[in-house]
């Protein structure tokens, strides 16, 4: 045979065998195809970064599978959001759905071009003062804010976010009017409230909890119905007097709508496995947060009913969204 004709034979045999191969691939049972793309709104450091790369790590020894950690910051997490709902739905993507957060415009949501997977955690907003100028306890605070209502303001890490919400949130229920000053992050929102520039933030416990225990600042309530062990004690907003208050923060994890059920079950599954692990509790401590075990169908429905509420305080409050 001349070396021509064992050339086009091989060629030949190679083309035939193409599509063998392409079919093989695109058959690679998940999640052996590739890494996993973990998406998060925000810059490295921070109480969602550092919790979804702790999970990440826990679910990418479970599954056998690497999880790569992507930081697409800017626009509140609108820009994370929109690269998760723009991706294949076949499983490779994930992202970490912080809240609540309001937008002014519409972005992918859970629900709709998002599905859910499951919860990370759940958290409380400490609300703060300076020590050095604080009232008594929560009732105290709220008769001097009404006593004096144009004096008082408070921070919170950006327009449309939980922290501010929930200070809108304590604003109708208390009937007090706050000013809102939102910053870019809580380093600087602790600096100007110690110092006195501003009265009050609502705020994560990451960026707080050190000047509360320094004694700089002082910890009136906290959001949630449950009290948290870095802060045993300092009361919720409905054991300081305001019943019924509640607003919690949370981290969700979505994915594109259309990822087969299969591959969102056993996701979720190791979402709860990697909560029960000792690196994952230890950070969850650390943010102040709680394992929150969901059903996917568990967190659509708290993530959706968070949005609503917040959604009519946003309303009441007359707050325009970015």
């Amino acid at each position: 045979m001349s070396i021509r004709r064992h050339s086009l034979l091989r060629l030949l045999v190679l083309l035939a065998a193409a599509p063998l191969c392409l079919s093989a691939q695109a058959q690679s049972p998940w999640p052996s195809a590739k890494p996993i793309t973990w998406i998060v709104g925000f810059v490295p450091g921070g109480t969602v970064d550092t919790l979804t790369r702790v999970f990440a790590r826990n679910i990418s020894e479970q599954i056998g599978q690497s999880i790569v950690v992507e930081n697409v910051p800017g626009a509140s997490g609108a820009l994370a959001l929109q690269k998760a709902a723009r991706a294949p739905a076949d499983g490779y993507t994930l992202v970490t759905v912080p809240g609540p957060v309001l937008f002014g415009r519409p972005v992918p949501q859970i629900g709709q071009e998002l599905r859910a997977v499951g919860m990370l955690s759940q958290g409380p907003i400490v609300l703060v003062g300076s020590a050095a100028q604080a009232p008594g306890d929560l009732k105290a605070l709220i008769a001097a804010m009404k006593q004096a209502p144009d004096q008082w303001s408070f921070a919170s890490s950006g327009v449309g976010t939980g922290q501010h919400l929930a200070g809108e949130l304590l604003n109708t229920m208390a009937g007090t009017k706050m000013l809102h000053v939102p910053y870019k992050g809580g380093g600087q929102a602790v600096i100007d409230v110690v110092g006195g520039q501003v009265k009050l933030a609502m705020l994560g416990l990451t960026p707080v909890l050190a000047q509360i225990k320094a004694g700089q600042l002082k910890a009136y309530a906290v959001t949630t119905p449950f009290r948290i062990p870095s802060l045993p004690d300092v009361p919720t907003m409905d054991e300081a007097g305001l019943k019924g208050y509640e607003a919690t923060q949370y981290f969700a994890v979505a994915t594109p709508k259309d990822v087969p059920d299969a591959i969102v079950a056993r996701l979720n599954a190791a979402i709860g496995t990697a909560s029960a692990s000792a690196e994952v509790k230890l950070a969850l401590d650390a943010g102040g947060q709680v394992a929150s075990a969901l059903s996917p169908a568990g967190a659509q429905d708290f993530v959706l009913k968070s949005l609503a509420k917040f959604s009519g305080v946003a309303k009441q409050a007359n707050i325009t969204l970015n």
